[in-house]
């Protein structure tokens, strides 16, 4: 058999799996934790350290398992941004700072009023998560810390850094992440100097690689800590959901990637026509396949508002949980007299505004946990459906759909929203579809084939298909229109209210 490693950073933890590519089967896997610091009022930190002794911890019981193949590849794809400030051999001189990290929100809305071209890959704007607001916030914020950061990278660049000692970046990443000009292979030294970080382009990772093609062969002594026999090059991976397109094989325009998780992702590629897509992150040229245009829509809250209501304002324990879905799962969509809006944390997609919040419409003292749960999967269900829906008026096409992440974990979530959308989708039997597409840029580096496309579609995950039931989506549509107007008439209130708020946690700060 010809085995890779596929690893797979998150914010929890470290994943790992080889695979047999002849047979497209995962012959082991495993998984090892690390933590996260949460500090007031926004921040989140992680010590990059940890990602290593996970790593250490994991691998090694990994390749045991699977009976210790020549390992031939390996692939790694990682949260982002999470972004890593080093010297230049690689080691942290402060904790690296997570994508959910929200500490630069000046910064990113700072770069809403600059006018440069590349911009429009990102919607206009580069949104807090990303890198390049990361690293304004440093310059401005931290210019000692900032004048002795010889590299900023990363996750993904701070792994390969430590598997091959060689410094490189992913084009995914740096397309989607630090307004690379992927067209012409550039980094976009003028924007940089308009945002106030006018050497960001020296720190960065100077060599930008490809999603399968080899970042460098794997250190002889990080090979042995690790115990992955034989002599394997390093591929160069990407950010962790978007890999997984690859192992869903949604690479190809009309196909789309739907993660639904503590917040929901939405991956599809367009053709590069130049077209505007609007309410979404991209689009990115060249970011998953060349000539393709990636484009990310999203909820930002969505099974976290589902896990709020019935933990941490229900305060239920696994049995309750259950108790409150089957009860929720016998109630019509519209018959709770309810209407929900999903902006908890603010909407990404169609809207594009940090400022929206959630609300519960139609309440009365009638109403008890499964109804008012109920709305809230109808909420989360409906922004799904509005994502898809707007992007196909736009003139996206939308023909297949491949669903994954914990969205599978509760029945009710996942057929509200097949219903909601209306279209048949396919379920994938593997929760996690990134290290799938880490192989699948693996087979690819060692020449198994000739393209990403091609070997996304040979070794795809397997999958089952789900239709919707089309009575309820047809409840569904109705609420879609109310959804929309009660947005639209809320927002100016929402923007208050949000303001609010933030004063008064500015002024406790």
């Amino acid at each position: 058999m010809v085995a890779v490693l596929s690893l797979d950073f998150g914010t929890g933890g470290a994943r790992a799996a080889i695979f047999d590519t002849q047979t497209n089967h995962i012959v082991a896997r495993g998984e090892a934790p690390y933590k996260t610091q949460h500090l007031p009022p926004n921040r989140a930190e992680q010590n990059p350290e940890d990602w290593m002794t996970a790593l250490v911890s994991l691998v090694p019981d990994v390749v045991a398992k699977a009976g210790s193949p020549d390992i031939a590849a390996v692939c790694v794809a990682t949260f982002a941004s999470t972004v890593v400030l080093c010297d230049r051999s690689g080691k942290p001189i402060a904790p690296a700072v997570l994508w959910m990290d929200a500490r630069a929100a000046d910064e990113a809305a700072f770069t809403e009023t600059v006018d440069h071209p590349i911009l429009a890959d990102s919607g206009g704007s580069d949104a807090v998560e990303w890198l390049v607001p990361k690293a304004m916030w440093f310059a401005r914020r931290k210019p000692d810390l900032w004048a002795r950061t010889e590299v900023i990278c990363e996750a993904l660049d701070f792994v390969n850094h430590r598997l091959t000692g060689v410094w490189a970046g992913s084009l995914m990443n740096a397309t989607c992440k630090w307004n690379y000009d992927s067209r012409n292979r550039k980094f976009c030294e003028d924007l940089y100097a308009l945002l106030g970080v006018p050497d960001l382009g020296a720190k960065l990772p100077q060599r930008i690689v490809d999603i399968g093609d080899v970042v460098a062969p794997m250190l002889p002594e990080m090979a042995r800590t690790l115990g992955i026999p034989g002599n394997p090059v390093v591929v160069q991976g990407g950010i962790d959901a978007h890999m997984g397109t690859f192992g869903a094989d949604a690479v190809t325009p009309g196909s789309m990637l739907f993660i639904g998780g503590t917040s929901n992702v939405h991956l599809t590629q367009v053709p590069d026509d130049g077209r505007n897509i609007r309410g979404v992150w991209g689009p990115y040229p060249n970011a998953l396949t060349p000539g393709l245009r990636m484009i990310e829509g999203g909820q930002v809250s969505a099974g976290s508002i589902l896990q709020w209501l019935s933990n941490t304002i229900f305060g239920l324990d696994d049995a309750g949980f259950r108790s409150l879905c089957a009860a929720a799962d016998a109630i019509e969509p519209d018959s709770t007299g309810l209407l929900a809006l999903d902006y908890w944390m603010g909407n990404r997609t169609p809207y594009r505004d940090a400022r929206l919040r959630g609300a519960f419409l139609g309440l009365s003292l009638s109403h008890d946990r499964a109804s008012i749960y109920r709305a809230a999967v109808t909420a989360v269900a409906l922004g799904a459906a509005n994502v898809v829906f707007d992007l196909e008026k736009q003139g996206v096409a939308i023909d297949r759909i491949v669903m994954s992440g914990g969205i599978m974990k509760n029945r009710l979530w996942l057929e509200a929203t097949i219903d909601a959308i209306g279209k048949p989708v396919e379920l994938a039997l593997d929760n996690n579809l990134s290290l799938h597409g880490g192989a699948v840029a693996c087979t690819v580096a060692l020449g198994l084939f000739p393209d990403l496309t091609t070997a996304a579609h040979a070794l795809r995950a397997p999958v089952v298909k789900r239709a919707p039931d089309f009575n309820r989506h047809r409840q569904y549509l109705a609420m879609l229109a109310d959804y929309r107007e009660a947005t639209d008439v809320l927002t100016p209130v929402f923007h208050r209210l949000s303001g609010n708020v933030e004063s008064t946690r500015t002024e406790r700060v």
